[in-house]
Formats: C-alpha cells, structure tokens, sequence
C-alpha cells in the first residue's frame, strides 16, 4: 500500500512537514507495512519557501535586508534540493522582506513603505546562481508598484533633478525617467516565475491601491494619491518602450510588484499551488497511490479557490485516487469541497476550545485523528 501525505501548513502552529510528519506517524501504528511518502506542499503563500525546501531536501539561506520602513530586518528564501544538473531554483517570499508583520499598526504608511528587501534578497539569489527563481506574492507592505525592488537589481527610477526617487508609492508621483540598461545582468539568464492569485489590475477600482491599500494604513486620500502615482509609473514605464502591463491580470498584485515583475523582469504569473506541485513533481509522486491525505489549517468554501487541498486533490483524481482532508478545523460550508473531488472531511479539533489550546494541542491532536481515520480507512478495506 502507497499512502502521500501533501499538506500544507497549519497556520501558527505546524509546518507542512510537522503536518506530514504527524498524519504519517498516525498512520504506522496502524498500517505499518504502508509506504509513505510526505510531500509538504503550499499555494504560494506564507510557508511556501519552507514547504519546498523540505519536500525537496533544500536549504535556507538567512541573510538582513532593508525592511519596508528602510531599517535592517532579518529574512530569507530557499533553495531547493532533488534539482537536474545545471538547474539551481530559489524560493523567494516578498513577506519575507517586505511583509506587513515588518511594520508595526500605528507605523503603517504605504506613502513611504518600500520593496527594496525583496530586490534584495533577489540580488543575492542571482549572484548565487541560480537558474529558476520563483516568487511568492502576498503579505506585502508596500504600493510602490515594485519600484524599490527595481532600484535594489540596478535600475535608475530619477526625478525631474535626475535624483534617485526616494522610498515609498507616493515618490513615484515625481518619476520623470528610467533607466534599465544597469539591471543585473543575471536577469536575462534566469526564468521567473511569480506565484500569484489575484487577479487585479494596476489602477483603478479594482486595483493594487483601493483594494489592498486600506490593509496596509491608506485611507481614502492616500489611495487616490497611491494610484494616481502608480499610474504615472506605467505611463513612464510605455514610454520607454516597455510591455504595456497595467491591465493585465494580477499586475496589481502585492502592491503593483506584479506590475513591475511583468514589465521589467518579463516574468510569468501562475496561480501558487500549480507552480508549487510542478516544483516539487506532485503528480510523480502520486503514480501508483492507493491513498492521498491533505489539508490546510481551516477547511472551508474558499479552499476551492486556489488553495493547496483542492491543488492536491485535481492531481490525484486524475489518477483516480481518494482523497481524505484533515484540517486544524472544518467550516459549514466545507461540504462543498465533497462536490469537487475530496472524498472525506474531518477536523482535528476534538472540542470547543480555546485558540491558544487548538494551536499548542495541534501536534497531539493530529496524531490522534490520524490514527482514528486509518482504523476506519482499515476497517473499509
């Protein structure tokens, strides 16, 4: 018997490996002659990086980068094991650099906040020599349409005095020239790939400025400011020859860095969870599987829409496998991810309890509900 365990984390208490590690461990009291193989898996968010560093036997690479209010913070990104010759891929998490947890409530101000970080923990993957690079969108806190990232990989974005433009989204405002021809050179060697499931535009309602500025400390002045800025940024971005990217689905995205990945970079934007189980060779792995178990932390009708159990479960029911779903909890309305695909539900919670508990219970808990589940899966048999 094959058994794959491809989860993602638990938010806030158990990575996506602990969650393998523990369904698996549950299982083996059970059906000890079971082959098991564990593949953490992600949507291209929060723990992406960690998830595919361990299902591929990568590494972590920790290094201080300039933080989204300019002071010194402490980020990293992957890089993955298992890859062919000649083939070096780095994980990357804007957050990670960037991320609103930067940046404390009452000093929230994407005026001023910047993408630099993520440029440059990009540098520093590209001078490692790396060949694939992947990066994962959300959590930002910034709306500076990418321009910071730009500045950290050698581009020129100049006011009127031919000054470098200061940190921010509301600098762009002042963006009378760019310049790429000093772009890291690695750039043009790198295929890049950006995890992203938004689908906004730039500008306008719908956009990077009025549907995630608020979240980030922009209120009703700001965000008309913001995305007038961000849409003379594309004007100057046309008039020197570049992509025209404004519109185009998820340009908006972690601030308009989908913008500037799209334009500058020449990147692809893919949904997450398809990248990450392209990565990390989810369908090879599930070739022969008797039995496939995922989950996330909380289980509900938004799981549908791009996160990692409905990824996992369109792969396995290609191949005709069942699929049991465990998670930290499961809503009312996960009864409709029976209607797609996932086969069983079931929550790891035992009772009512307070959020403290659930979390600092997870690893039991888990353990627990998987052992139950593979004596009735046993007992089916």
């Amino acid at each position: 018997m094959k058994i794959v365990i491809a989860p993602d984390s638990y938010k806030e208490s158990l990575s996506a490996m602990e969650v393998a590690t523990e369904i698996a461990r549950g299982f083996c009291e059970v059906l000890p002659d079971a082959e098991y193989i564990k593949l953490p898996v992600a949507d291209g968010g929060e723990g992406t990086v960690q998830s595919m560093v361990d299902a591929t036997g990568g590494k972590l690479v920790e290094l201080k980068v300039t933080g989204p209010l300019g002071s010194q913070v402490d980020a990293h990104y992957g890089l993955l094991g298992q890859e062919a010759p000649g083939q070096r891929t780095a994980v990357i998490e804007m957050a990670s650099a960037s991320g609103l947890h930067h940046v404390p409530t009452l000093l929230r101000d994407p005026l001023v906040t910047t993408s630099y970080g993520t440029g440059e923990l990009i540098c520093h993957a590209l001078n490692s020599g790396v060949t694939h690079l992947i990066l994962g969108l959300g959590g930002s806190a910034t709306n500076d349409g990418g321009a910071g990232m730009l500045q950290a990989l050698g581009a020129h974005l100049l006011d009127n005095e031919g000054k470098p433009l200061r940190p921010g989204g509301a600098a762009l405002e002042h963006l009378a020239s760019v310049d790429i021809g000093e772009l890291h050179p690695r750039l043009a060697q790198v295929e890049i790939e950006v995890a992203c499931d938004v689908d906004n535009p730039l500008c306008g309602d719908k956009g990077a400025s009025a549907i995630f500025g608020p979240q980030k400390g922009a209120d009703e002045i700001m965000v008309a400011r913001l995305d007038n800025a961000l849409s003379h940024f594309a004007d100057i971005t046309s008039s020197v020859g570049l992509k025209e990217c404004r519109n185009m689905p998820g340009a908006g995205a972690a601030g308009g860095m989908g913008f500037a990945m799209l334009a500058y970079l020449g990147a692809k934007l893919r949904p997450g969870i398809d990248i990450v189980m392209e990565t990390v060779r989810l369908s090879e792995h599930l070739k022969g599987a008797d039995l496939v178990i995922t989950g996330e932390g909380r289980l509900d009708s938004q799981t549908l829409h791009g996160k990692t159990p409905m990824g996992v479960t369109r792969e396995a029911n290609k191949q005709g496998i069942p699929v049991i779903a465990i998670a930290g909890c499961v809503s009312e309305d996960a009864n409709v991810l029976l209607d797609h695909g996932i086969d069983a539900l079931f929550s790891v919670t035992p009772r009512a309890l307070p959020l403290e508990e659930v979390l600092a219970g997870a690893r039991h808990n888990l353990y627990s509900c998987a052992v139950n589940i593979a004596r009735l899966y046993r007992l089916g048999r």
